[in-house]
């Protein structure tokens, strides 16, 4: 009898142990991995504000031409592309320093579509799919605000997320439905280049 009693309360013991490492389980899996670069790298169609202080014919705002670069007075043709606004800033005073005395440069991006590798891509069924620049922070739920939702034939559940990391391409199951329907935890966060695709339903 006190056998049995011992028996019981360990296996107890045990259930409640694995319970509670259930319910602090890992998150899913496309949660898991390397939080991606914060920050900003200038690309293609971008729009510069560029200061350069004590020098107002050289401050002006340039557009990031189709081959990433720009040009300013003094400096013909620098690239941009792929460069935050700090290095293009740190370049510029380097070209600017062999004809102004000690230049200070400061770039702002004021209209922003960054580089085609940290886009975020929409595909499939989704209202207005369409590529994205990246932002800090960004979510499944912020993404699909942008492309406003999905169609009527779409099959939400059935989605995917493609990430290349580090030299390999994963694919994740993304409960997109589940989502705009107010299940918050398929709120997951996507980083600089993914690509959601949504099929369409079967029937």
């Amino acid at each position: 009898m006190v056998q049995n009693r011992f028996f019981l309360t360990w296996v107890l013991a045990i259930l409640a142990v694995c319970f509670v490492a259930g319910c602090a389980s890992a998150p899913p899996k496309v949660l898991q991995g390397q939080a991606p670069d914060s920050a900003y790298r200038i690309g293609p169609g971008d729009q510069l504000q560029i200061y350069v202080r004590n020098n107002p014919d050289l401050s002006m705002s340039v557009p990031v031409r189709p081959d990433g670069k720009i040009s300013i007075p003094l400096v013909q043709s620098m690239q941009a592309s792929d460069k935050t606004p700090k290095q293009l800033a740190s370049d510029l005073q380097n070209a600017l320093s062999a004809y102004v005395r000690d230049p200070r440069v400061t770039v702002i991006v004021t209209q922003f579509h960054g580089t085609y590798a940290d886009q975020v891509r929409v595909v499939g069924e989704a209202t207005r799919p369409q590529s994205m620049p990246y932002r800090t922070g960004m979510t499944l739920l912020d993404v699909m605000i942008n492309v406003g939702g999905l169609t009527q034939f779409a099959a939400g559940n059935r989605a995917k997320l493609v990430r290349h990391e580090n030299g390999q391409t994963k694919t994740f199951n993304v409960d997109i439905q589940d989502l705009l329907n107010g299940d918050i935890k398929d709120n997951v966060p996507v980083h600089p280049g993914d690509v959601i695709i949504i099929p369409r339903t079967y029937f």
